[in-house]
């Protein structure tokens, strides 16, 4: 049950059509067609939305985010990504991006405060220096994920869920539209996890759309408006009221008895 074809629109985040991945000639995304929601525009403002891309391992979840931002080829080259109806180039300052935090050198030597201020390079462009207004922002985010007193520390002293933080406030500096993260909830203390799902509702609030890759099939329902069940292709997006279901699940997992019982509980919640 695959999204339709998607169009090409300046309201729509990221829509994507016809995208085929492979490894040593293995597709690990086949296929995909995928459009982002658009923001929910209203009288009182704009409020963007919470996606969850979810599937087993090595279903091509990462490989998705990565393929969509140019950080992996294509197979096929006949795919179309668009990002508010544009090119990537062409918005590159409203997209912003999360890696894994296992993909990063955290013995290079540089503290919270700077890697954070790497957000600002973009809009203030590679060859300035950055000045009053950048670190400004830079401690906004910092404290917005509540690393302020970190800012000085070096980010290979920082604990696990410490270092997710920074990389969010990364992010969070760019002030983009779009958020791409991957896993940000992964192998954080409980109080990083509460702290990372208060930044995303608040990004959500403020009119952005953040796409996670999340694994916690039991929090879906909790913390996210939107799923993309992915298992190589497509097999449903939507609204998660709609399609976090037990068919869909099944078709995603392949009965994969654990995970199902834990989508089984949350969706008995709601």
């Amino acid at each position: 049950m695959s999204a339709a074809a998607p169009a090409s629109d300046g309201l729509c985040p990221l829509s994507v059509r016809g995208l085929t991945v492979a490894y040593h000639r293995k597709p690990v995304l086949w296929n995909v067609d995928y459009r982002a929601p658009s923001p929910n525009q209203s009288g009182a403002g704009k409020r963007g939305n919470l996606v969850a891309i979810v599937g087993p391992n090595g279903a091509g979840k990462s490989t998705l985010l990565k393929a969509v931002l140019g950080l992996l080829p294509e197979a096929s080259g006949g795919a179309a990504v668009r990002f508010f109806g544009g090119t990537l180039d062409e918005h590159r300052d409203r997209v912003a991006y999360v890696p894994q935090r296992e993909t990063v050198d955290w013995e290079f030597p540089v503290t919270a405060g700077e890697v954070v201020a790497m957000g600002r390079y973009r809009r203030l462009g590679w060859f300035r220096r950055v000045g009053r207004a950048e670190r400004a922002a830079a401690g906004r985010a910092l404290e917005q994920v509540g690393m302020a007193a970190f800012a000085d520390r070096q980010i290979g002293e920082l604990s696990g869920g410490q270092q997710q933080r920074v990389f969010i406030a990364r992010a969070l500096a760019q002030e983009a539209e779009l958020y791409l993260m991957d896993e940000p909830f992964a192998g954080v203390d409980a109080a990083t996890e509460q702290a990372i799902a208060r930044v995303l509702g608040e990004l959500r609030d403020a009119g952005a759309t953040v796409i996670c890759v999340h694994h916690d099939l039991s929090s879906v329902p909790d913390r996210f408006d939107h799923v993309l069940l992915l298992n190589t292709r497509v097999i449903a997006s939507g609204a998660v009221s709609e399609m976090f279901t037990p068919a869909n699940l099944q078709a995603t997992y392949g009965g994969r008895l654990t995970l199902l019982d834990q989508a089984a509980t949350a969706l008995a919640r709601t």
